[in-house]
């Protein structure tokens, strides 16, 4: 009687499931990770961030009248990836910051990023409007 008490515990974990599931979960990121690179907010809307110091960075400004600035310098659209190629050469350590207004047409803000991926820079970043506060109703 004593030994049909006595059983052996059971101490081995079923890893099948944890195996699939991070299988699954690396699949995914694999997937989105290159949509996270090239996906583009080009509106531009407000949005809660942090602010990031740009006096060490090449702001590439298109305005509302679709004048296209490298700093605070106007260039003609048919010029910038020069122009812009120029100035990225010289500073090529320092990130990039595109700023367009929200009227500037999806498919111009998309050929001066284009443009400046082109060039070769890696560190691209928005610039957003930081949100008014919402009144709690």
């Amino acid at each position: 009687m004593k030994n049909r008490n006595r059983r052996k515990l059971i101490s081995d974990l079923n890893l099948t499931n944890l195996i699939d599931v991070m299988l699954t979960l690396l699949i995914i990121f694999m997937i989105t990770a290159p949509m996270m690179t090239q996906g583009v907010q080009v509106d531009l809307p407000p949005a809660d961030a942090k602010n990031v110091e740009v006096s060490t960075s090449i702001q590439v400004t298109i305005d509302s009248h679709h004048e296209l600035y490298i700093d605070e310098e106007r260039v003609s659209l048919n010029d910038f990836p020069r122009r812009f190629r120029d100035v990225f050469n010289a500073r090529t350590t320092v990130p990039v910051f595109v700023n367009a207004d929200r009227k500037v047409p999806y498919g111009l803000v998309i050929r001066v990023i284009a443009d400046i991926q082109n060039a070769g820079v890696v560190k691209l970043g928005f610039l957003t409007q930081t949100p008014a506060p919402r009144s709690e109703e």
